[in-house]
């Protein structure tokens, strides 16, 4: 997996392509523009500079090229999430959680997943 941090416009297309499967960029920018205004030009260009950077990769089998991406999710999510926790909580994980639980936006759902997550992590049983 390549170290480099994706830019806001190349995690969106990404988010499209782990979501989706492999497409075309047609089939990107038609996602994108569901939530921003955004020319197809650039779409297209943003997807042939990750293909350069390797954050995708190209066939050029078909008459519309497809596109998958390279990153692995979890990977990609795991990296960013270490930057922003050092960055902005300096590396503190129990920062970060009450932070985002003191947001009063948890559901008694989610608090329960959490809940369960941290019993199993306290060896308890889920």
């Amino acid at each position: 997996m390549a170290e480099q941090k994706p830019t806001d416009a190349e995690l969106e297309i990404l988010q499209i392509l782990w979501k989706h499967g492999p497409s075309t960029v047609r089939f990107v920018h038609d996602q994108l523009a569901k939530t921003k205004d955004t020319g197809y030009t650039t779409t297209l260009k943003n997807m042939q500079n990750m293909v350069q950077k390797k954050m995708l990769t190209r066939n050029e089998e078909a008459r519309s090229h497809i596109y998958q991406p390279e990153l692995k999710q979890q990977e990609t999510q795991g990296m960013l999430l270490n930057k922003f926790l050092d960055s902005t909580f300096g590396g503190s994980a129990g920062k970060l959680v009450m932070q985002a639980l003191g947001n009063n936006k948890t559901s008694k759902e989610e608090l329960e997943q959490i809940k369960a997550l941290i019993n199993k992590l306290e060896g308890g049983k889920p």
